[in-house]
């Protein structure tokens, strides 16, 4: 008889049970009428992912039993796999339901709880730990949560308990990389037990994360088919034999055509991650649009481009705060960039809030010579121009700051980096200047010059970073090792890098804490972002 089946690769919000119920019907409703057999939703469909506290709100749950139930009565002549949160006497579990004609015929819940980098799971759920196989249309058809698939046991018993093929419904963030690494577990894992498997992913932004969809079928066999589109919703449909192998050549769903195939270049899936996550920070939460300072600098132009391509010219505004020590040429490549991408942008010099502020405290620092003070207090004057428009419009801050500098400190609080969202947090200076040349690959939207001149704060005269820092090629690699490989002293110099440049960058790593502490999030493309995935204390001795 065979089986058709299609994945809804959504994008939901967090927390809106009934919202995200509404989508689950309107699919369902939709996938029958085209033929449906089974419909397929990411991990945690109803609460969205990650639901974090509100998991312990009975109120949540509540309205999850009510969501189940809707769903029950209005999706009939057709099956659906979800994901929910499920309270029994054993405790709250994180469960692939099946609904099927107005009946839950199966709840499998989730064995493996993920407790690393972004994931906190077992603050919530208790493990499950039996298989789920049913029956339909005559294939057996088991099921798994997302970070099942990683571990062997629950492939195997699903296997061991006759299921003929394997849904694995996911919440799986973005990383460089990710897509590959998912692909080449799950084709390993279909072929050491010759089961196909269908790959469901979530898609969306959630505060820093980024589900990047990229949902995907593999044969018993290990190979890959029918790949869904990348960081867009896709609903890709395709057939399975009678013997429950899916037949090639039968999805209907689309791709995104910079990320097709097996190789996704690295700048175009960072680039698409962090419009997907810009977009969706700013819209869920319900802002107009955003807002941002404009420099001259190639940071400040990235998140230009960025927060356009996310939200569209006419939502965003870019403003020029030049002071005694800006260049006309960084002037000038600001108000160009704003043209290209068809931005209003507008000139406020900090000079007169300078100078009185100068002027102010002038008694306090008799007698002391000019400092970092004085270039603090001109980001500080910016910032609350930016935040005086962001109150005034409703448009969201964005800052401009990238990894390398929140390593360092190479920030101002309650200046640069004030705001309410940061899109290149984790991107480091020279991944900046790649994506950079990549949209401008695109369409040309940021000056050359921009992209080699040398980088410069301009807060006081013929200042560049590299007065204070060392070149990027030497710190963004010396950054990589000790943040997100979690390298000591002795093995980054052991990798060649001077040693006292080693320490020096680590301590400032280590001193600045307190900063990062009170900067926005971000959006997450490393494997180890600052926020939820580096927990470090602020006061430490190590």
């Amino acid at each position: 008889m065979g089986c058709r089946i299609r994945i809804a690769q959504l994008n939901l919000v967090v927390g809106d049970v009934l919202g995200n119920a509404d989508r689950v019907i309107a699919e369902g409703l939709s996938a029958r009428a085209d033929g449906v057999d089974l419909l397929v939703f990411p991990e945690l469909t109803l609460t969205g992912y990650p639901p974090e506290d509100l998991l312990l709100r009975p109120e949540l749950l509540q309205r999850v039993e009510s969501a189940l139930d809707r769903i029950r009565e209005e999706c009939r002549g057709i099956t659906l796999v979800l994901g929910y949160p499920l309270r029994t006497v054993g405790g709250l579990f994180n469960v692939a339901g099946v609904v099927r004609d107005g009946e839950v015929i199966g709840e499998y819940a989730k064995q493996h709880l993920p407790n690393y980098s972004v994931f906190d799971e077992k603050r919530y759920f208790q493990a499950g730990s039996t298989p789920l196989v049913l029956e339909h249309l005559g294939l057996r058809i088991g099921l798994s949560v997302c970070e099942d698939i990683w571990q062997e046991d629950p492939t195997r018993q699903a296997v061991e308990a006759g299921a003929q093929i394997l849904i694995n419904i996911n919440a799986s963030p973005f990383h460089v990389g990710k897509r590959a690494e998912r692909e080449a577990l799950v084709a390993r894992r279909s072929g050491e037990h010759a089961i196909p498997i269908v790959y469901a992913n979530l898609v969306g932004g959630q505060d820093e994360l980024v589900f990047d969809g990229a949902s995907f079928v593999a044969d018993g066999a290990g190979r890959i088919l029918h790949r869904a589109a990348v960081f867009e919703e896709d609903r890709p449909t395709f057939e399975l034999d009678d013997e429950g192998r899916p037949l090639v050549g039968s999805t209907s769903g689309r791709s995104a055509s910079v990320f097709d195939g097996d190789a996704m270049e690295e700048e175009a899936s960072v680039y698409g991650a962090l419009v997907l996550g810009v977009r969706d920070y700013v819209r869920k939460n319900g802002f107009s649009g955003a807002v941002l300072g404009l420099s001259g600098g190639v940071d400040s132009a990235l998140t230009l481009a960025v927060a356009v391509d996310a939200l569209g010219a006419d939502a965003v505004e870019g403003v020029l705060m030049p002071s005694r020590y800006t260049s006309q040429m960084s002037n000038a490549d600001a108000f160009e960039e704003a043209e290209s991408l068809g931005v209003k942008a507008q000139l406020i010099s900090i000079e007169p809030a300078f100078r009185s502020f100068l002027s102010m405290l002038e008694p306090a620092f008799e007698g002391l010579a000019p400092d970092v003070t004085e270039e603090n207090i001109q980001a500080r004057c910016r910032g609350i121009i930016l935040m005086a428009i962001s109150n005034k419009t409703g448009r969201i801050l964005l800052t401009t700051g990238n990894k390398s500098e929140m390593a360092v400190g190479y920030a101002t609080l309650y200046g640069d980096m004030a705001g309410g969202f940061a899109p290149i947090k984790d991107v480091p200076k020279l991944l900046v200047y790649r994506l950079a040349r990549y949209r401008n690959l695109c369409s040309p939207v940021i000056p050359e010059r921009v992209l080699t001149r040398a980088p410069s704060a301009e807060l006081r005269p013929d200042q560049t970073d590299q007065d204070s820092l060392p070149p990027y090629e030497v710190l963004d690699p010396i950054l990589r090792l000790y943040i997100e490989e979690d390298e000591g002293v002795d093995a980054i110099v052991a990798r060649g890098y001077p040693a006292e440049i080693v320490r020096r960058i680590t301590r400032l790593v280590d001193r600045n804490e307190y900063k990062r502490r009170q900067a926005p999030p971000g959006v997450r493309i490393s494997t180890r972002a600052f926020g939820r995935d580096r927990r470090y204390p602020i006061t430490s001795g190590f």
